[in-house]
């Protein structure tokens, strides 16, 4: 089968209609090649707005998908446990977002059939390893997050300067 360009749709097996990659050489038998972020974005897909990883990315990286990947590290939660742990969020936002991690795999709902229903969440075995990545960006914001302040610190007042040595304009009506 001749391989596709990045740019021709086609349909997975779950249906779903996305832009190919280029096939990449044969491989021994049972074993995958998986394609690197360095090299969809070097192809172009990742940067393309079809992108099906663009919705991942978003879920993973926006800020209460990072802190509910890092929180559930330590274990299995309760959803008041992580509204308690997740400090600023709000009960909407914690939901929309584990519902988020949880349609991509990343994280297991596990209702009991107490009374009340008790609910509990936790990091499946592919959210346990995407859970990693995040938490070293997390850990590198931590550690260098006084470099990050000193930056905004130095933006701020140059635009404080900035804004003081241009006069104000003023419009003249007639």
């Amino acid at each position: 089968m001749p391989p596709h360009s990045p740019s021709s749709p086609t349909t997975d097996p779950a249906g779903s209609r996305h832009a190919s990659l280029p096939q990449a050489p044969a491989l021994a038998a049972g074993s995958e090649r998986q394609t690197t972020l360095g090299e969809r974005i070097r192809q172009g897909e990742l940067m393309s707005p079809d992108c099906p990883s663009r919705s991942v990315l978003m879920h993973v990286t926006s800020r209460w998908g990072v802190l509910l990947l890092v929180a559930l590290q330590a274990g299995t939660h309760r959803f008041s446990e992580l509204r308690r742990r997740v400090g600023g969020v709000s009960e909407k936002m914690l939901a929309q977002t584990l519902q988020a991690l949880e349609t991509d795999g990343f994280v297991a709902r596990v209702v009991h059939p107490d009374k009340p229903p008790r609910v509990e969440y936790a990091l499946t075995d592919i959210g346990m390893e995407v859970a990693r990545h995040v938490a070293g960006l997390a850990d590198w914001i931590e550690v260098n997050l006084p470099r990050i302040q000193e930056n905004r610190h130095r933006a701020q007042a140059a635009a404080s300067r900035s804004d003081q040595a241009e006069p104000a304009r003023r419009v003249h009506r007639i």
